[in-house]
């Protein structure tokens, strides 16, 4: 009688999953800047700690990209989110740090373009719900991701009115200051754009 012979597949991590779960922390993150940004100095803490947990879930998902026998979307494209992704709370744990060094605090146009980023964060998690689906329609991601887009384009005019509002300030000081703040939010929207960029190459490839 001959002898059956089985054949087994390694089991794939769950790597979309992990996506999920640094945009999770990431989204606690950024909503801890908006309540710096409101006036909450100690909301700073959160964001320092929300931004090594989101560099640890970036790792693991690194580390199951290696092992991953085939995943649900590109692997590349995982890990150009990722990076990405990572770069946005890293932003803000860096615009915060800069402002606690320049001894200056956040003013309304930090509070709008913070409340902005973590709109972005929120859609672009909702774009990874839908990537990988089992229908193939990868038009609920690309929708995220172009609310996400838009949520930067809202947070560039914030910051035009910002530069444009500190022409009427005489304290070089204080220009140079809120200049510098400014612009590193609106970086921080740049790497949003990039994440959601990336969800319609990847969405694209899928179709």
């Amino acid at each position: 009688m001959p002898r059956t012979m089985s054949w087994f597949l390694p089991k794939d991590p769950d790597v979309l999953g992990t996506l999920r779960a640094q945009a999770a922390v990431t989204i606690e993150g950024m909503a801890a800047l908006v309540e710096w940004a409101g006036g909450d100095a100690s909301a700073s803490d959160r964001i320092r700690d929300a931004e090594h947990r989101a560099d640890q879930v970036k790792k693991e998902l690194r580390a199951q990209l290696k092992a991953a026998f085939i995943t649900p979307i590109g692997a590349e494209d995982l890990f150009v989110m990722s990076g990405r992704l990572d770069a946005v709370i890293n932003g803000a744990k860096d615009a915060v740090r800069e402002s606690e060094l320049m001894a200056m605090p956040p003013d309304p146009t930090v509070a709008a373009m913070a409340s902005l980023l973590v709109e972005g964060v929120r859609q672009l998690a909702e774009a990874f719900e839908r990537l990988g689906a089992s229908d193939g329609n990868g038009e609920a991601a690309t929708d995220a991701a172009d609310r996400a887009v838009k949520a930067q384009r809202q947070l560039e005019r914030a910051y035009r009115q910002g530069m444009s509002a500190l022409l009427q300030v005489t304290d070089l000081r204080e220009v140079m200051g809120r200049r510098e703040l400014y612009r590193r939010f609106a970086r921080i929207g740049d790497d949003v754009t990039e994440v959601a960029e990336r969800v319609w190459y990847a969405a694209v490839k899928e179709v």
